[in-house]
This record gives structure tokens, sequence and C-alpha cells, in this order.
């Protein structure tokens, strides 16, 4: 076969004729160009391929898509593989199905089967969910999980660093699990976790252990905050302050949980914090003060959940946008009396308080009233340790019962002072 250097001004040249015909390059040995009768111009590779003893053609691209540069680019490639072994034909196509594969596998896409097989029946999935939608699905979503960096997840958790510590240690927490699940599944071509090295306590910091528990001006500024705030997030606080529950086992509790009859709400085991499946569910007595509240809720048609932007189908989220409004209000009521003893309003500052600080509140005003440590205990939902948490199934209804009516005679006290002797308030419908 004539051998020429091909460039654009050779092969433009070459002239169609009634036979198809190659001119190889001098340049790269098995390189060609094979012309049609058309006129049509394709780049070949001539060589023996594996799986065949003799020299066959290949195409590599149709001229000038594929330009003369690419064209010894990718010759040179092929030849490389045929030295090896492989043949660049099968390899070319595992490459394109992978990059097929990896356009597939977006992050939203692998997030939502994450969340769709993991989350359900979690404590905090919901929570976690509008995490991932939120924070990673919106800037990440349309990307290919595997290009995905460290430094984009640094970028999302510094961020959020800035004014949430705590919940970009969340952040963090709930991303690495993503990832790893991911790598676990072995079908969304993620082999390592852009996540894998980074260290929450080098970047964030410490997490800081809640040692807050709001005094009596505040546990007054937020009753009277949250019954002045509406529905639904203003009743979710004030039954934090009442019952000592995690934010989530309040706020996202449905009617089928409320046994009116036997005055008692289940809170079942799959909504309660534990470890390794060991969470049990909890019964919270519906003290006058908590049904109180329960009896001022609207009832839906078409959702079970007390508390709800969604008519009854989604549980009210409980976002910081949420916590920032009820702080504006505490700090109005905290500044009241400074305004009126003639002192500047401007003085009195809302120290920094998180909604898991009234659970904290809750359980230390338990330990200032005559209730036994079990009964505290069973309030808070804690599980008993050793031997006890794997024999004494008993619930503590009528312990608890007594506690919290206790301790919403001694918050009604702090949120409602009577003028004289005998004066009892039902807190739940108090309106500040």
């Amino acid at each position: 076969m004539p051998r020429k250097k091909l460039t654009d001004r050779t092969l433009q040249a070459l002239k169609p004729k009634a036979k198809p015909y190659d001119l190889m390059d001098s340049e790269l040995p098995g390189l060609g160009v094979r012309v049609m009768a058309s006129g049509q111009r394709s780049f070949i590779l001539v060589g023996r391929f594996p799986g065949s003893r003799n020299p066959t053609r290949r195409a590599l691209g149709a001229y000038p898509v594929l330009g003369v540069a690419d064209a010894r680019e990718k010759a040179a490639a092929w030849r490389k593989l045929i030295g090896r072994g492989f043949d660049p034909t099968l390899e070319e196509e595992r490459a394109r199905q992978a990059e097929e594969l990896k356009r597939a596998n977006t992050f939203a896409a692998v997030a939502e089967d994450f969340i769709k097989e993991k989350l359900p029946g979690e404590r905090k999935g919901k929570e976690i969910e509008r995490d991932i939608r939120r924070e990673f699905i919106a800037p990440w979503g349309k990307r290919p999980i595997g290009e995905i960096t460290d430094l984009d997840v640094l970028a999302v958790i510094k961020t959020k660093a800035r004014t949430a510590p705590v919940q970009a240690h969340n952040l963090l927490a709930t991303v690495k699990r993503l990832f790893s699940w991911a790598i676990d599944q072995r079908c969304y071509g993620l082999k390592i976790s852009p996540a894998a090295d980074l260290k929450a306590s080098k970047i964030i910091g410490e997490k800081a252990r809640g040692e807050r528990v709001l005094d009596d001006d505040e546990l007054f500024a937020l009753w009277r905050a949250a019954s002045r705030m509406p529905y639904p997030h203003g009743p979710v606080y004030r039954l934090l302050m009442l019952s000592g529950l995690r934010l989530n086992e309040a706020a996202d509790a449905s009617w089928p949980e409320i046994d009116e009859r036997n005055g008692v709400w289940v809170i079942p085991s799959q909504r309660m914090k534990g470890r390794n499946g060991k969470a049990r569910p909890h019964a919270v007595p519906l003290t006058a003060d908590i049904k109180g509240i329960l009896d001022q809720l609207p009832r839906f048609k078409r959702g079970d959940f007390l508390f709800s932007c969604s008519f009854g189908q989604k549980p009210a989220w409980m976002s910081a946008a949420v916590k920032a409004r009820i702080d504006k209000r505490i700090l109005h009521t905290l500044k009241a009396p400074a305004r009126r003893r003639g002192e500047d309003p401007a003085r009195v500052k809302l120290v920094h308080w998180t909604n898991h600080d009234i659970r904290r509140s809750v359980r230390t005003r338990l330990s200032r009233l005559k209730i036994t440590e079990e009964a505290r205990e069973a309030v808070m939902a804690h599980v008993r340790p050793g031997i006890k948490a794997t024999y004494d199934h008993h619930d503590y209804i009528d312990e608890k019962r007594e506690a919290l009516e206790l301790w919403a005679a001694r918050l009604r006290s702090i949120v409602e002072p009577a003028p004289g002797p005998g004066n009892v308030v039902n807190i739940a419908s108090a309106r500040g």
C-alpha cells in the first residue's frame, strides 16, 4: 500500500475511485486513510488485534470530524492497548458505558435511592431527607456523584458552620453516610467517598456539649412567645415545655398515636431515639395541660399529623427561621421589664439557646421536685442501663403522669404567677 505523510492538504487532495483504496501514513505505523467511491474519507488502523492471527483493518473515525492530529493520538493509544493484549474497540465500549453510567448516576438520583431505601421508619428520617434535599441536592443534583469532590463537600459544610455549627456537624455525618451507602451498593460507579477524609473536629471544631438550662425569666418569655406564635409552631413549643420530649418526637406526632380514651399518647419505637434497633415505644400521659393543647388543634380530613402546614399530610418543619422568630419574641418579652424599670432595653440580650435546651431544662426542674429517679428518667424516655434495660419493661405511666402534673404546676407558677393562694390556671390554654 502506498505511504505518505497524512496532512489535511493530503487528505483533501485525495480523489475517489471506482473502488475503495487506502493510503497509509508514513509517520505512524498502521495508521491510514480509506477513501470510498463516494469520496468519504475515514481513518483506519491496520494491525493484529487480539483474537485475530492476521492483520485486520479497524475504523478510527471519519474525516474531518476526526482531525489528523486526533487520529494519530487515537491510533497511538490503540497500538498501546493492542500491545498489552486489549481490544481497543471493547475498551472504548467499556469506557463509553462507564461514562453513561456516570452520567445516569447523578447525585440527585443516588440521593433519592438513599432516601427511599434508608430513611423511612428512622426517627429523624424526615429531617435528614429535608437536609439532603436543601443542602446537597440543591447545589449538586445534576452532577454525576463520581464528580463530587472533597472541596464541594467542604464548601457546603464550612458555609453552614459559620451560622449553625451543630447543624454543620449533622450535615457532615449525613453526607458521609450517604456516600458510604452508595459505595456499598456497587452499582453507582463510586469507589471512594469524597467526604472520607474530612474530620468534623478539624473543619468545624469539637461539637459543643449542651449545658444550657433556661432560667425562670426565660421560661416565662418562651411560654409567652410560644402562646403568641400561631399554629403549627407555637403549640409545638408549648408541648415541648410540658412534656420534655425531643423536638421531632413532638413535631411529628400524628392522631393515630393519641389514645384519648385511655389518656395516653404512645410514640412508636421508630420515632424514638435508640441505637442498633433498641428504641422502644414511649408512652406520654395526657395530662390536663397537654390535653388542653391537643383540644385546640385543628383536625384535617386528608392527613393525620397534629402539627402541619399541608392539611395534616406532612409534619411541620421546625426550621431555623421558626427558631429565629421565637427568639425575637422572647427577647421582646425580656426587654419589657427593663423598659418598665426605666433601664435601657437595648442592653438586654438573649443568650444563645437551642430547642434541645428545653428538654434539658425540664429534666433539671424535675430533679428539683419530689420525683423518683426512675420516674424522671421515664419521662425523658432514657434507656435504662445494664440488665435493667433487658428485664424491666415497666412503662411507669402512673409515675410519669404524676411527674408531669407536678412539673405543669411548677411551670404554671412561672408563666402565670398567681395573684393569690388557690388560683390555679390551666396553662395549656393560656395566651400570655
